[in-house]
Order: C-alpha cells, then sequence, then structure tokens
C-alpha cells in the first residue's frame, strides 16, 4: 500500500513517531494510531522510559499493552524511548511526529512543543490529529483512577489493557 504522504527525499519510507507514557494506552491512543498508519509507511509508537514520572505501569508492561492493543494494525512498531523525541527521529529516519489533542489546552503545549523540536531538528515535521469525538474525553489519568477506585473503563481501553487495570486480589 502505497503511503499517502510522499517521501520528502523522494526515496525511502514516510516513518512517523508518536510517543508519549501510555501509562495506559487508551483508546483514543489507538484512534490516532490507526489514523497515523494511513498517513505514513510506518508507525513508531515511541514509549518513554518516564523517569520523571511515577508511572502505574513498568517499562516493560506498557510497551506490552502497546504491542498488544496494535497488534491488528500492521506497520506499527512499539519501542522504548528515553531523552530527547527529536533524538530518537534522527535514529530512526523518521520525518514527521504525530500528536494527538483532545483539546485547546493540548494544542498549546503541543504547539510549543512542536516549535522548539523544529529548532532542534527542522527536518521533522510534527502532525496533529485529533482522537474521535467521543474519544476525546479520554486521557490516561483518568482512566487510571477511574480504574482504581472500581469503576468501568471498557470504553475508554482495549479489552487486554482493561484486564490489567483490573485491581489485583491481596495476597495472604
Amino acid at each position: 500500500m502505497k503511503s499517502a504522504l510522499p517521501s520528502a527525499s523522494g526515496r525511502g519510507p514516510r516513518i512517523a513517531v508518536y510517543s508519549g507514557t501510555f501509562d495506559p494506552l487508551t483508546l483514543g491512543h489507538e484512534d490516532v494510531v490507526r489514523r497515523s498508519a494511513g498517513l505514513f509507511d510506518e508507525v513508531i509508537l515511541a514509549v518513554a522510559v518516564a523517569h520523571h514520572k511515577k508511572t502505574r505501569f513498568t517499562l516493560q508492561e506498557r510497551m506490552a499493552m502497546a504491542t498488544e492493543a496494535t497488534s491488528g494494525l500492521g506497520r506499527i512498531r512499539v519501542l522504548p524511548f528515553e531523552g530527547l523525541i527529536m533524538d530518537f527521529c534522527r535514529e530512526h529516519s523518521a520525518s514527521a511526529v504525530v500528536r494527538g489533542i483532545r483539546n485547546m489546552t493540548d494544542f498549546d503545549y503541543e504547539a510549543q512543543m512542536a516549535a522548539m523540536n523544529r529548532k532542534l531538528h527542522p527536518g521533522v515535521e510534527t502532525v496533529f490529529l485529533l482522537p474521535e469525538a467521543e474519544l476525546q474525553c479520554i486521557s490516561s489519568t483518568l482512566v487510571r483512577e477511574i480504574a482504581m477506585l472500581g469503576g468501568d473503563v471498557s470504553g475508554m481501553v482495549s479489552a487486554s489493557v482493561a484486564e490489567c487495570l483490573r485491581p489485583q486480589p491481596l495476597q495472604a
């Protein structure tokens, strides 16, 4: 299948990077990944090591959930990353960074980040995608909180991720 966007150099595949902590990967994230796969030859789902955040799931758990949730999409690679996303893009010959935005607060932050990334690596474009309207209210933070309080997150994450969020019985 040909890419919808031609390669900037006229040769080689168009590779995009979609990065985040994905703690956990939500249906909104999956929607952005799915639509990105239609725009690029390959999408790398870059799961951040996230030393600066206290994550609910380990890096290995987040990568496993992301791999399972995106397994049917094809042309998606799930890789860990730490450091600057522009360095990661350079290492993997990516020509674009994909960012999902849900609202104006996300846009303000992401626009500033895109401008800084352009300074660091002018050859990489930032592409903003909005998740489907019914998914725009979902955030990983809210999903974790709802799950922790025993709420139903089945309409917010894939079945495999929902299973990982289920409270574990206490060991005696």
